[in-house]
């Protein structure tokens, strides 16, 4: 069964008995808000879309995983960033509680972005911090709600919880040998259990692509937050290479499309059997 919450997120439940998997789409959302007031290009601006990345997924239910997605987009405020990662520089006054700006936010890519990307600005002037709080209360706190809800709901369930945070990225470099069909991050195998980390790299390379650890995605926020390997919850990182499945200029999908999400639809259907087993493990001890 599928929930929209407003302008906010989709949130698909399991289609039959559910296992302790949760996928969520943070960036794949299109839906610009009114009061967003960008000057860049919307071409431009779009490009920060992780397009086409909840389609992808979109079968997930019925192996029994529950889906969240954003319909946001991740230019109007990120929920993979803390919320406390504001640039000094985005705002027309302080930020009235303490705020602690990443190096992302510095160079204006923070929780809301000053940039649309490097040198082109997103504003014609600093934001308030009623806006900026608006964003925060409207969209960013309603999606952790709902991913919080769900791994606590399951946790208690089945006693562990894998999360599955699913991204894409741009093609990097004019060598498409270097290049890597699949990042996936654990933060330097601090957010899952090693193996599950090896049975997704393993089961993704014996389909034949390309899949690298750590370099140069190891998962921020959402894997962060959502991860504690030691009591039964893991949070892995997934970034798909964008011209697997669509046209990173027009972001159409392309004839790569319909295998991608075939290899993604097995791979999601291996790791609800992977997570509903260690589940019953758990249960048993």
């Amino acid at each position: 069964m599928s929930f929209v919450i407003e302008d906010v997120l989709v949130r698909d439940d399991p289609q039959g008995r559910p296992v302790p998997l949760v996928l969520d789409s943070p960036h794949s959302g299109n839906v610009y808000p009114r009061d967003f007031g960008f000057v860049c290009p919307f071409r431009a601006l779009r490009q920060a879309e992780d397009t086409h990345v909840d389609e992808l997924i979109a079968m997930a239910p019925e192996h029994g995983a529950t889906v969240i997605s954003a319909l946001f987009p991740r230019s109007y405020i990120d929920v993979n960033r803390a919320i406390d990662d504001i640039e000094p520089e985005l705002l027309a006054s302080p930020w009235p509680e303490p705020i602690h700006p990443s190096e992302k936010s510095f160079a204006g890519m923070g929780l809301v972005r000053r940039l649309c990307r490097p040198g082109m600005p997103m504003y014609d002037g600093r934001l308030s911090v009623a806006q900026v709080a608006w964003r925060i209360d409207r969209y960013y706190r309603p999606y952790h709600e709902q991913v919080g809800t769900a791994i606590d709901r399951l946790f208690s369930q089945f006693g562990t919880v894998y999360h599955l945070n699913c991204h894409s990225m741009p093609t990097f470099g004019r060598d498409p040998s270097a290049r890597a069909d699949f990042i996936l991050g654990d933060r330097d195998g601090t957010t899952c259990d090693p193996d599950f980390t090896r049975y997704v790299a393993g089961f993704l390379k014996s389909l034949g692509y390309r899949v690298k650890l750590n370099d140069p995605y190891k998962g921020v926020e959402l894997v962060r937050r959502y991860s504690d390997p030691k009591r039964g919850l893991h949070s892995l990182q997934l970034e798909i290479h964008r011209g697997l499945y669509m046209n990173e200029d027009t972001l159409e999908k392309h004839d790569g499309f319909g295998s991608l999400q075939a290899h993604l639809t097995a791979l999601i259907g291996r790791l609800a059997t992977y997570a509903r087993d260690a589940g019953k493990l758990d249960a048993a001890e």
